[in-house]
Protein backbone atom coordinates (compact mmCIF):
# COMPACT_ATOMS: atom_id res chain seq x y z
CA UNK A 1 0.00 0.00 0.00
CA UNK A 2 1.13 3.12 -0.87
CA UNK A 3 1.95 6.43 2.16
CA UNK A 4 -0.87 8.42 1.73
CA UNK A 5 1.93 11.00 1.94
CA UNK A 6 3.22 9.82 -0.81
CA UNK A 7 2.53 12.17 -3.98
CA UNK A 8 1.22 10.25 -6.50
CA UNK A 9 3.05 11.08 -9.87
CA UNK A 10 1.70 11.92 -13.41
CA UNK A 11 2.79 11.73 -17.20
CA UNK A 12 0.95 13.74 -19.86
CA UNK A 13 1.47 12.20 -23.61
CA UNK A 14 -0.20 14.30 -26.21
CA UNK A 15 -0.38 12.32 -29.68
CA UNK A 16 -1.30 14.31 -32.36
CA UNK A 17 0.75 14.76 -35.70
CA UNK A 18 -0.87 18.72 -36.05
CA UNK A 19 0.56 19.53 -32.50
CA UNK A 20 3.67 17.90 -32.92
CA UNK A 21 4.19 19.52 -35.89
CA UNK A 22 2.56 23.36 -34.54
CA UNK A 23 -0.02 23.37 -37.05
CA UNK A 24 -2.40 23.91 -34.12
CA UNK A 25 -1.92 24.86 -30.47
CA UNK A 26 -2.08 22.58 -27.36
CA UNK A 27 -4.81 23.37 -24.73
CA UNK A 28 -5.93 20.24 -23.45
CA UNK A 29 -2.80 19.07 -21.85
CA UNK A 30 -3.16 22.53 -19.88
CA UNK A 31 -6.37 21.47 -18.53
CA UNK A 32 -5.11 17.64 -17.87
CA UNK A 33 -2.32 19.33 -15.77
CA UNK A 34 -4.62 21.70 -14.18
CA UNK A 35 -6.68 18.99 -12.74
CA UNK A 36 -4.23 16.38 -12.23
CA UNK A 37 -2.38 19.23 -9.77
CA UNK A 38 -5.97 20.09 -8.35
CA UNK A 39 -5.67 16.30 -7.21
CA UNK A 40 -2.54 16.95 -5.93
CA UNK A 41 -0.93 14.83 -8.41
CA UNK A 42 2.59 15.65 -9.35
CA UNK A 43 3.26 16.08 -12.81
CA UNK A 44 6.35 13.85 -13.28
CA UNK A 45 6.74 14.71 -17.58
CA UNK A 46 4.82 16.20 -20.19
CA UNK A 47 4.99 15.19 -23.75
CA UNK A 48 3.62 15.60 -27.38
CA UNK A 49 4.37 12.65 -29.70
CA UNK A 50 3.54 12.25 -33.74
CA UNK A 51 0.14 9.77 -34.93
CA UNK A 52 2.79 6.42 -34.86
CA UNK A 53 2.34 3.72 -33.46
CA UNK A 54 6.69 3.48 -32.55
CA UNK A 55 6.46 6.67 -31.54
CA UNK A 56 3.68 6.36 -28.99
CA UNK A 57 4.86 3.16 -27.86
CA UNK A 58 8.42 4.75 -27.06
CA UNK A 59 7.02 7.43 -24.89
CA UNK A 60 4.82 5.06 -23.22
CA UNK A 61 7.01 2.71 -22.57
CA UNK A 62 9.14 5.20 -21.08
CA UNK A 63 6.96 6.21 -18.68
CA UNK A 64 6.29 3.00 -17.33
CA UNK A 65 10.22 2.11 -16.93
CA UNK A 66 9.87 5.70 -14.89
CA UNK A 67 7.75 4.58 -12.26
CA UNK A 68 4.86 7.35 -13.09
CA UNK A 69 1.56 5.95 -11.06
CA UNK A 70 -0.88 7.76 -13.64
CA UNK A 71 -0.25 7.96 -17.64
CA UNK A 72 -2.45 10.16 -19.08
CA UNK A 73 -2.39 10.16 -23.24
CA UNK A 74 -4.91 13.03 -25.40
CA UNK A 75 -5.62 12.18 -28.68
CA UNK A 76 -5.03 9.23 -30.84
CA UNK A 77 -8.42 7.47 -29.98
CA UNK A 78 -10.44 7.83 -32.77
CA UNK A 79 -10.62 6.18 -36.13
CA UNK A 80 -7.74 7.74 -38.80
CA UNK A 81 -4.98 6.53 -39.85
CA UNK A 82 -2.40 6.76 -36.42
CA UNK A 83 -5.03 6.50 -33.98
CA UNK A 84 -3.60 3.46 -31.83
CA UNK A 85 -3.67 4.65 -28.72
CA UNK A 86 -6.26 2.57 -27.75
CA UNK A 87 -4.40 -0.70 -28.69
CA UNK A 88 -0.83 0.26 -27.87
CA UNK A 89 -2.38 0.68 -24.20
CA UNK A 90 -4.33 -2.86 -24.31
CA UNK A 91 -0.64 -4.28 -24.70
CA UNK A 92 0.73 -2.63 -21.44
CA UNK A 93 -2.33 -3.00 -19.09
CA UNK A 94 -3.57 -6.34 -17.04
CA UNK A 95 -6.91 -5.43 -16.22
CA UNK A 96 -9.30 -2.63 -18.38
CA UNK A 97 -11.78 -0.50 -16.32
CA UNK A 98 -14.83 -0.79 -18.28
CA UNK A 99 -16.75 0.70 -15.86
CA UNK A 100 -14.96 3.67 -15.27
CA UNK A 101 -14.65 3.89 -19.49
CA UNK A 102 -18.74 3.58 -19.50
CA UNK A 103 -18.79 6.42 -17.11
CA UNK A 104 -16.54 8.80 -19.50
CA UNK A 105 -18.39 7.80 -22.23
CA UNK A 106 -21.72 8.43 -20.23
CA UNK A 107 -20.18 12.04 -19.37
CA UNK A 108 -18.93 13.07 -22.55
CA UNK A 109 -22.71 12.44 -23.93
CA UNK A 110 -24.27 14.69 -22.44
CA UNK A 111 -21.45 17.51 -23.97
CA UNK A 112 -21.16 15.86 -27.33
CA UNK A 113 -22.56 13.12 -29.61
CA UNK A 114 -18.77 12.97 -31.22
CA UNK A 115 -17.66 11.31 -27.40
CA UNK A 116 -19.01 8.23 -28.80
CA UNK A 117 -16.52 8.07 -31.30
CA UNK A 118 -13.64 8.23 -29.09
CA UNK A 119 -11.91 4.51 -28.09
CA UNK A 120 -10.10 5.19 -25.19
CA UNK A 121 -8.96 2.37 -22.61
CA UNK A 122 -8.43 3.21 -19.13
CA UNK A 123 -6.73 0.16 -17.17
CA UNK A 124 -3.90 -0.70 -14.43
CA UNK A 125 -0.66 -2.04 -15.44
CA UNK A 126 -1.23 -5.50 -13.06
CA UNK A 127 -2.85 -6.11 -10.05
CA UNK A 128 -2.01 -5.15 -6.21
CA UNK A 129 1.06 -2.85 -5.91
CA UNK A 130 2.56 -0.92 -7.29
CA UNK A 131 0.62 -0.36 -10.60
CA UNK A 132 0.41 2.39 -12.92
CA UNK A 133 -2.59 3.81 -14.42
CA UNK A 134 -2.72 4.42 -17.54
CA UNK A 135 -6.19 6.67 -18.69
CA UNK A 136 -6.84 7.15 -22.77
CA UNK A 137 -9.08 10.87 -23.57
CA UNK A 138 -9.67 11.81 -26.98
CA UNK A 139 -7.61 15.41 -27.48
CA UNK A 140 -10.07 18.20 -27.15
CA UNK A 141 -10.43 20.35 -23.21
CA UNK A 142 -13.75 19.16 -23.53
CA UNK A 143 -13.15 15.39 -23.66
CA UNK A 144 -10.03 15.83 -20.51
CA UNK A 145 -12.63 17.19 -18.53
CA UNK A 146 -15.22 15.02 -19.03
CA UNK A 147 -12.26 11.94 -18.48
CA UNK A 148 -11.10 13.57 -15.81
CA UNK A 149 -13.55 14.21 -13.36
CA UNK A 150 -14.92 10.95 -14.10
CA UNK A 151 -10.74 8.91 -12.90
CA UNK A 152 -9.85 11.72 -10.56
CA UNK A 153 -11.88 10.49 -7.67
CA UNK A 154 -11.54 7.00 -8.13
CA UNK A 155 -7.90 7.63 -8.53
CA UNK A 156 -6.90 6.17 -4.06
CA UNK A 157 -9.68 3.38 -4.63
CA UNK A 158 -7.13 2.61 -7.42
CA UNK A 159 -3.63 3.07 -6.33
CA UNK A 160 -3.93 3.36 -2.81
CA UNK A 161 -6.73 1.20 -1.23
CA UNK A 162 -6.54 -1.93 -3.26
Amino acid sequence: MYPTTTPLKAAVIVVSDRISSGLKPEHAADSAVEMLQGADVEISHREIVREEEAAFTIALQSRLQAGDDIIVTLGGTGTRIGNVVPEVTGRQICARLHGLETQVLLKGLESSPKAGLSRGVIGVTKYGHPTTLIVNSAGSRGAVTDTLSVVLPRVDDILREC
